[in-house]
């Protein structure tokens, strides 16, 4: 284990009273802007451990509303990233970016050589 300026726990044996940023989004909660208040290493072989930060549950806040103005820029956002470039639909999924167009486009596209 690495040394940080908080403490550092191995998997499954922080306290209780801490969590990551996905479990306090699932119980509606975020960090609210304090700091990381310990760190997570969950150890992997022949690569560097994996790291989590954790965050104190009692130093949360509630996630802030969905307002509409942010509800309809999301919206426009995730429409755009399913609209094919090349025709121009709605292909229902978000194009991959390494495709960068539908799947039956990029079926029938042939590159210039």
């Amino acid at each position: 284990m690495t040394t940080a300026p908080f403490p550092t726990y191995r998997w499954r044996l922080a306290p209780d009273g801490l969590a990551t940023r996905r479990q306090l989004r699932a119980m509606g909660l975020r960090p609210g802007g304090q700091d990381v208040a310990a760190e997570l290493q969950r150890p992997r072989r022949r690569r560097g451990p994996l790291v989590a930060y954790l965050y104190r549950i009692d130093r949360a806040m509630p996630v802030r509303p969905m307002t509409p103005g942010r509800r309809a820029a999301l919206a426009k956002a995730m429409t755009a990233r399913r609209t094919c470039p090349n025709c121009r639909r709605d292909a229902g999924y978000c194009i991959p970016r390494s495709l960068g167009m539908c799947v039956p486009c990029s079926d029938s596209f042939t590159p210039v050589a």
